[in-house]
């Protein structure tokens, strides 16, 4: 249910509507691709995460099987995208706030919310999953009835019944070509983006071997079915040259399917699921910010403060400083709403696309040299190994230079790739400094978890 609540935001519920605009009622066919290649992804980061369960999950993986320089990157480009989001969901939770009361400052709502959730995450593990689990719930629950309720206005039940002319009119079920169902894909996979979070818990799971893939298999099947089940309810009940993009949670098409089926107070209902959305995101993004945050500390990337925890074994100093991405982002999105935030967006993608890309590569010599050690056989294998993997970080590329040729999205790599330039200069900084102190940077050094599970070393 956390996994399900870290993958699902507040894009299903508003942001659905661009992935329409470009593909009409191709879009399930968009999803579907995104389905795959989740699957595809979760796959491979399964395996992974059953040979290392780490606090550092991915990055670990990569500093293992790629080297320093992959471990540096790809921990601190997920660290700044996740701190970053954390902003973006901060002034959504201030405009959703403020739909409802204007006159209050949108500065006391993103304060107020983001102390509450820094409490619960600076508290233990079990109060981090208590509050995602009942977010999580309220998001479920909210995207099951829109199921539910779309299917009996498709079916008749309650209302005249639609039918599925809907996929067929108003210019076929591809009125855009195959180009716009593919373009489509820049938001869809947006969506799935987040599922990595089960990877990055698996550092504190009791028996990681078996809750990680039974959790990893349950979360994307769980994905596919809302999704595509949205997908399908919302491009048969309302005509896809209808649903709008907007801002305001009345251009919602939650909304237009509740109010269809005569539901009191559908825009304030959805507007406080949106609501929860955002602020399951913030509390999702605090946890993984500090357990990547706590990792880099770890790895001797960071200052060593980062890497201690509290007695309630809660890395409290990693959880403080990454709050420094939630005032930079909401400063840099107040002070300069119409460039800065965009950037900041265009990192967020580009930054979720690369730890996706960076998985699949990293996978790739992970089963060679796991095998080639003579290590007992993992109980969870990618299948069709080593071709899934190379479909799937193949996919992921073509998905971020697709981003150049989508109207808005130009900014992803125009963001993204200066940024991944400015990280690397970072670790080349860092490594003359170790290297002029003398510090051992060949076969990396001891890699720790949070107190409790088991430690593992860079081999």
């Amino acid at each position: 249910m956390i996994a399900i609540g870290g993958a699902i935001g507040t894009g299903l519920f508003l942001g659905s509507s661009l992935a329409v605009r470009l593909a009409g009622p191709a879009v399930i066919l968009t999803f579907v691709i995104g389905a795959v290649i989740s699957l595809l992804l979760m796959g491979a980061l399964s395996e992974m995460s059953v040979a290392h369960p780490t606090a550092g999950s991915f990055g670990v993986h990569a500093e293992i099987y790629l080297g320093r320089w992959a471990g540096f990157v790809v921990r601190y480009t997920y660290w700044a995208v996740q701190a970053i989001a954390i902003g973006g969901e901060a002034t959504a939770v201030a405009v959703y706030c403020r739909w409802w009361f204007p006159n209050v400052p949108s500065w006391i709502w993103i304060v107020g919310f983001s102390a509450g959730l820094l409490w619960v995450n600076a508290r233990s593990v079990g109060s981090f999953g208590t509050f995602e689990y009942w977010f999580a719930m309220i998001k479920v629950v909210a995207i099951i009835l829109f199921i539910v309720f779309g299917a009996a206005v498709l079916l008749g039940i309650g209302h005249p019944a639609i039918g599925a002319r809907n996929f067929t009119a108003n210019g076929g079920f591809l009125p855009k070509g195959a180009w716009g169902m593919w373009s489509a894909l820049v938001f869809a996979i947006y969506g799935y983006i987040g599922a990595e979070i089960v990877a990055v818990t698996a550092g504190e799971a009791k028996d990681p071997e078996r809750a990680v893939p039974r959790a990893m298999r349950s979360m994307v099947g769980r994905l596919i079915l809302f999704y595509i089940g949205s997908m399908i309810v919302l491009i048969g009940v309302v005509p896809w040259y209808r649903i709008q993009p907007g801002a305001d949670v009345t251009a919602s098409p939650f909304v237009t399917v509740f109010q269809l089926m005569g539901i009191p107070a559908a825009a304030h209902i959805v507007n406080f699921v949106v609501l929860t959305a955002a602020l399951s995101s913030i509390n999702c993004n605090f946890y993984l910010v500090t357990r990547m945050m706590f990792s880099l500390a770890r790895g001797g990337y960071a200052p060593a403060a980062f890497g201690r925890v509290s007695k309630q074994g809660t890395p409290v100093n990693a959880l403080i400083v990454s709050t420094f991405g939630l005032a930079l982002a909401t400063a840099m999105a107040a002070m300069y709403p119409r460039s800065a935030y965009v950037y900041m967006f265009g990192i967020a993608l580009f930054g979720g696309l690369f730890i996706w890309l960076m998985i699949f590569i990293t996978h790739l010599p992970f089963r060679r040299k796991w095998e080639a050690s003579g290590r007992p056989r993992l109980p969870v294998r990618m299948p069709g190994y080593p071709v899934t993997s190379i479909i799937g970080g193949l996919s992921i590329v073509a998905i971020l230079v697709t981003t150049w040729w989508v109207d808005g999205m130009r900014v992803t790599l125009l963001a993204g790739v200066p940024w991944l330039g400015f990280i690397s200069l970072c670790y080349l900084v860092w490594k003359r400094a170790n290297e002029a102190q003398g510090a051992r940077l060949v076969g990396g050094s001891p890699l720790y978890q949070v107190p409790g599970t088991t430690k593992i070393n860079s081999e």
